[in-house]
Parts: C-alpha cells; structure tokens; sequence
C-alpha cells in the first residue's frame, strides 16, 4: 500500500517485477497525494486496485481516517504479506492497520534516520514501524545499522533503495523514445540555455514558514547568475510564498508539479539541484548531479560522505555562497558531478521481492496466525496477494 507521489515511484518497481512473475500484487492507495499518485503510477502503467481517498491537510487527519479503512480492506483481501513503502501518515497508518490485522508486515526503505526530531513527523513514523514490521528492506549497509543499534536485528536485509530501480527505468524510457523525451522536456522548452540552469525543489514541513522565505530570497539572489527553475508544490503553505516572492521575476521559472519523466529529464539537463526532499538526494548522484540540501541533517548520508551532496541549511547567505562554490569552481563541480550509485544499482525490487516470495519459517507462520486468531479475525492464505 502506498499513498503519496515518491511512494508510487518507489513501489511501481516492485509491482511490475511481482506482475513479471505472473503473480497479482493487490495495491491500495490511501488518496494521501489523490492526483499526484494517480499521476505517477501511470506513467509505469499501473494503477491502484483500492484508492480510499483519505487526502487531508496535515498527518494526524491522514491516520485516525485511514486505520479502520485499512485494517477493513486487508481483512477484505486477507493478504499473506502486507508492504509499507518510507515515512509518511499512510505508511504509519499501514503499518499499525496490518498488525492489528494480524498480517505479517515489511518495510521497504527501513532504517533511515537523522538522529533528530527532524524532520517531524517521518523520523518519528521510520522509528515506530521498524517496531512493528517482520521484514525491514534497508537501502544501505548504514540504514542497516540504524536498525541493529535500536535492537532490530532480524529479517533485516540491505537491498538497495527501489527508487533507483524507478530512476534507471524512466531514463532508458526517455533515452528509447523520442517522442517521450521531447514531452518530457515541454515543461522546460522557453527557459534559455545560456546560462546554468538550477533547479529548485522545497516542500518540507520543517521547511516552512521562515525557513523557506530564506530559500526564497537565495533564488531570488541567484536568479542575477542563473535560471531558476522551480517545480512549485501545491501545498498552500508552500505556493503562496513562492509565488509572492518569485512570481514574475526575471530568470525565475515557476513551474507546475510535474510528474516523474519531466522531473528526471529536467534533472539530467540542471546543473545542480537545491533540495529539502530525500528522494532527489538518491536521484542526484546517480545522475552525476551536484545536490545541496537545503537541511541540517539528512538521513541519507552516504551522499554527503562521497561529495556528491552537501548540507548547506536554509539560511540565504549559505545557500547563495554554497550554489556559487559549484557553479564557479570546475574543480567542485566535476567532483560533486561524479556519478555515483550510493543506493543501489537497479536490483532493488528484485532482492526484495525475493524475500517477500520467501516461504515463511513455521514459527513465525505460527505466531502470525495466533496473533490473528487471538484478535478474532482468522485469515486464509492467499500467497497471490502481497
């Protein structure tokens, strides 16, 4: 199950290897992004079995909503395995609703940590569904670690990030089909080329309010020595001050939410990219693009630790100082642009689903159906439905 627009990237892979299996994953999304979901799931052409459309405005009023619907539909369909994608209200909200289910649980993307309170309230859900999951699918030797130090030592299994899988799949798409590729770009097709090109994405509720008018006012800065081109999240919080700052300014592109094939062609044409967001920092070193975070912390370090991104904060005069460091030392630039596959190589969903396919151990297969018989709902054994 999955409910916001990374999610669906992420776990189309997953379900096109599964339906390559010739098995029938069942996919619920729970309306948490209604049409940004939709959106990216058709461009691998897959589309939810269930859609709740539980969309609302902040975490707590995606949860209570979605509880009863879930546990209600994996009653319904009586699943063998239930599979949680990252951090978010649905993810949490899938989780608690297959264990009071008595469903087993995995958890792709499991293990990533800040070591803070940011951002809140995904490092808090990271941290409650690793107590609750069977199988927890780690991206990296290190999100693998996290786990071990917080006693989570079985049915771990470093697998790499499965959006990378979607990442590599979208770009042999664009680079097999000119037709795709020139659309692709239309978003993108008046903007000059004489000039760098940076690309801006900020959407984090940690980053609103003060925060984000600094990263405003360092695009705003920037736009003198570069286009800036900037996907605008349709969150209030977040469009209302961008286009109050930005909107008709010279060398600033406001662009609407685009969908995955735009955002990766654009990603391949940038110089570098600013960004508050965890799954560009996965995208943009495999890309050879240079990323500067617009956060504290990250709980994607590996990033960091090869040079392909740097933690610069929100802070204008930090901003504008880091993007000048790239754009005017080649030197920075070449060595921030290495490609680099920190995150896997395109395997991911594969290794995963091969342990999702995994035959169960009978005690654990025991204590599921205890679980499930003592909470009065026996469940049958549908091994097509996962």
């Amino acid at each position: 199950m999955a409910g916001t627009r990374p999610e669906a990237v992420k776990i189309a892979p997953l379900l096109l290897d599964l339906r390559g299996r010739g098995l029938a994953p069942v996919l619920v999304a729970t309306g948490q992004h209604r049409a940004m979901f939709g959106e990216a799931l058709a461009e691998f052409g897959l589309r939810a079995d269930h859609d709740l459309g539980a969309m609302a405005a902040t975490p707590d009023a995606v949860v209570g909503p979605l509880l009863p619907m879930l546990a209600d539909v994996m009653r319904q369909q009586a699943p063998d395995i239930v599979v949680v994608q990252g951090d978010t209200s649905s993810t949490l909200a899938g989780a608690m609703a297959a264990r009071y289910a008595g469903v087993r649980l995995a958890h792709v993307e499991a293990g990533l940590r800040t070591g803070s309170d940011d951002p809140h309230p995904e490092e808090m859900h990271r941290k409650m569904v690793a107590q609750m999951a069977q199988l927890h699918f780690a991206p990296t030797a290190a999100a693998a670690a996290a786990l071990a130090a917080e006693g989570v030592r079985t049915g771990v299994h470093v697998t790499g990030n499965s959006g990378i899988d979607a990442l590599l799949l979208m770009q042999a798409r664009l680079a097999g089909d000119a037709q795709l590729a020139a659309s692709a770009l239309a978003p993108v097709a008046q903007v000059p080329t004489g000039r760098p090109w940076i690309l801006a994405t900020v959407h984090r509720r940690e980053n609103q309010g003060a925060r984000l008018m600094g990263v405003l006012a360092a695009l705003a800065e920037l736009a003198g020595e570069a286009e800036v081109i900037v996907p605008v999240h349709p969150s209030p919080a977040v469009s209302g001050p961008v286009r109050a700052v930005l909107d008709g300014r010279a060398h600033v592109h406001l662009l609407p939410p685009l969908t995955y094939a735009p955002f990766v062609a654009l990603m391949g044409r940038a110089a570098l990219v600013l960004t508050d967001s965890g799954g560009v920092q996965e995208e943009a070193p495999a890309l050879g693009l240079p990323c500067l975070v617009l956060r504290g912390a990250t709980e994607r370090p590996e990033g960091v630790a090869s040079g392909n991104a740097r933690l610069v904060g929100c802070e204008t005069a930090a901003i504008v100082a880091a993007v000048r460091t790239v754009l005017g030392n080649p030197a920075e630039r070449a060595r921030m642009g290495r490609p680099a596959l920190l995150y896997g190589a395109g395997g991911a969903a594969a290794a995963i689903n091969c342990e999702l396919l995994r035959p169960v151990p009978a005690a654990s297969a025991q204590t599921s159906e205890s679980w499930s018989r003592s909470d009065g709902h026996h469940r049958s054994s549908r091994a097509e439905r996962r």
